[in-house]
């Protein structure tokens, strides 16, 4: 069996209808790792740990499509990318989305002053949700029945078919080739427009 991974998105799409968090409501948060301030990395890690424990030693995956999404950019390597600046973004909630036994289920945190923080929230959260099934109170799918989402949508260059790192003027080019396909004239929908002008949209706000 094979470790799971955590698919990092940029930017932020949060849960629909979880409300947010006010900016002068957000707090420092507790959370620590051997004494020290909660690193992006060790909270990464911890989500990780916690998602790998709900599924007993040796049996195939309870979870699978996990993607945390925040406005921290991460490079194809699964690195923070430094070329997109290295300081804390002014909104750092996170949206957690993955399956469980095959159901769709998302957490979403905001409450904290850091990305790293409201990772180690979720870590956390999941962490007492399993206490629930450890101690017969209630089983995981009950535990996380007031978790249920949709799935996240495909980041912008996925959907456009383009690297993440690709230029404005190839995402246009990408955008018009599919628009073409996407077309009702040519066997498309609106709904296949609709995504296509949803995803450049994101790419150009990306882009300035």
């Amino acid at each position: 069996m094979t470790k799971l991974s955590i698919d990092m998105q940029f930017p932020l799409h949060w849960v629909a209808g979880r409300p947010r968090t006010l900016t002068d409501e957000r707090k420092e948060a507790l959370f620590r790792d051997e004494g020290r301030r909660m690193s992006l990395d060790s909270a990464i890690d911890r989500l990780d740990r916690q998602m790998d424990m709900i599924t007993p030693y040796g049996r195939n995956w309870r979870t699978t499509g996990l993607v945390c999404s925040t406005n921290i950019r991460f490079t194809q390597r699964g690195t923070r990318d430094r070329n997109y600046g290295m300081r804390e973004p002014e909104d750092p909630g996170v949206a957690f989305y993955f399956r469980l036994d095959g159901h769709p289920h998302a957490l979403a945190c905001d409450r904290w002053t850091t990305v790293a923080d409201n990772i180690a929230a979720i870590a956390a959260h999941i962490e007492a949700l399993r206490g629930q099934e450890r101690w017969g109170v209630a089983d995981l799918k009950q535990a996380f029945a007031g978790h249920v989402a949709l799935p996240p949508p495909d980041p912008w260059w996925k959907v456009l078919g383009v690297s993440p790192d690709a230029s404005l003027s190839e995402i246009e080019a990408a955008f018009r080739h599919l628009a073409k396909q996407a077309h009702a004239d040519a066997g498309g929908s609106d709904a296949a427009m609709v995504r296509l002008n949803l995803a450049r949209d994101a790419a150009r706000k990306d882009r300035t």
